[in-house]
């Protein structure tokens, strides 16, 4: 798909002494080429922001890196593994061009971590968007009870959803169990209108889309009638064992310790759990959250995983980001001076 030339050359961007200074040309094939590059040339333009050292250039079907040695071999790299994604089919993404660079620079392999496909749905692949997705999504692999620990955006819930459908599609269970805690996050269940179901349908909601963007959406009503996929409230769990199935456990830093304690031991056999939540975003009306409570008790236990996401695995917009990151520093300027004013009092 592409061919290499090296040589030495000077670079526009750093007055580096001659010696190591290089020029790496690659030849691409013009469709691999198209798609390298991205529309408008935005992960040519992704590449250059990330490298500030090298300079990059695209000429027909040819990519010159020039820049100092060590850091134009790490580009080389970088595009060859951009390369071999687009040889698999993979559809590139500006996260993935992004999360590349940091991939490259501890030496891994960027196909490896993020061309791992999980569903294909309507033409659309879902896979890992970030090293730290991809840790995750092999927790749940090998691990019958997974916790997800991050901030919104890092997919620790849709990645949850895929890896249930997969584990569906395969016929590895029989059945998918999705639940959420309905706890009121600044309004009351009693003020809502309608019947219970219908008051508890708007915390289900979230669970219901993911769902439906994984599969067929005219199947969907069919699995949910013959309940091979089941989305019902925490509460509902109570008092049954869960065989040969998938369950998600969503926003569970809502729950209490007792439901946890509850809802952790309604597993049975060939059964996996996934626990996701946010321990930073508890609607509770008191200031114990049974996730927290449950990765502290449980964390290292065999056939236990915690998987810790971060702000750096949001793929939303990239300013989600940088607002988790800013309440975060803002929280723990709160804490430290309320512990400031303990010791003074």
């Amino acid at each position: 798909m592409y061919t290499r030339t090296c040589s030495r050359a000077g670079s526009r961007k750093a007055p580096l002494a001659e010696s190591s200074v290089t020029r790496v040309d690659l030849e691409v094939d013009g469709i691999a080429m198209v798609r390298l590059l991205g529309p408008q040339d935005r992960f040519l333009s992704t590449l250059e922001q990330r490298y500030p050292s090298v300079t990059i250039n695209s000429r027909g079907n040819v990519i010159s890196i020039d820049g100092e040695s060590d850091e134009v071999h790490r580009v080389e790299g970088h595009i060859r593994e951009l390369m071999d994604m687009i040889a698999n089919g993979v559809e590139l993404t500006d996260s993935d061009v992004i999360e590349g660079e940091t991939i490259t620079r501890k030496g891994g392999k960027v196909a490896d971590v993020l061309g791992e496909a999980i569903l294909s749905v309507r033409g659309k692949t879902i896979r890992p968007k970030t090293a730290g997705q991809k840790l995750y999504i092999d927790a749940i692999e090998h691990n019958t009870i997974t916790f997800g620990i991050g901030p919104a955006g890092t997919g620790k819930t849709y990645l949850a959803m895929a890896k249930a459908v997969q584990a569906l599609q395969r016929k590895e269970v029989t059945r998918i169990i999705l639940t959420r805690p309905a706890v009121e996050a600044g309004e009351r269940l009693g003020f809502l209108p309608g019947t219970l179901t219908e008051k508890i349908d708007p915390y289900l909601r979230p669970l219901y889309d993911a769902l439906n963007d994984m599969m067929d959406p005219e199947l969907v009503p069919k699995l949910l009638a013959t309940g091979v996929v089941e989305v019902a409230p925490l509460a509902y769990m109570r008092g049954r064992t869960l065989n040969e199935s998938y369950i998600i456990l969503d926003e569970a830093q809502n729950t209490t310790p007792q439901q946890m304690k509850m809802f952790l031991t309604r597993l049975g056999f060939g059964s996996k759990m996934i626990i996701t939540g946010d321990t930073t975003q508890v609607d509770l009306p008191t200031s114990v959250s049974g996730l927290a409570l449950a990765t502290q008790i449980l964390k290292g236990m065999d056939d236990v995983f915690v998987s810790t996401l971060t702000s750096a695995d949001v793929v939303r917009h990239t300013l989600v980001g940088k607002i988790v990151d800013a309440y975060t520093k803002h929280e723990q300027t709160e804490q430290a001076r309320t512990a400031t004013r303990g010791r003074k009092s």
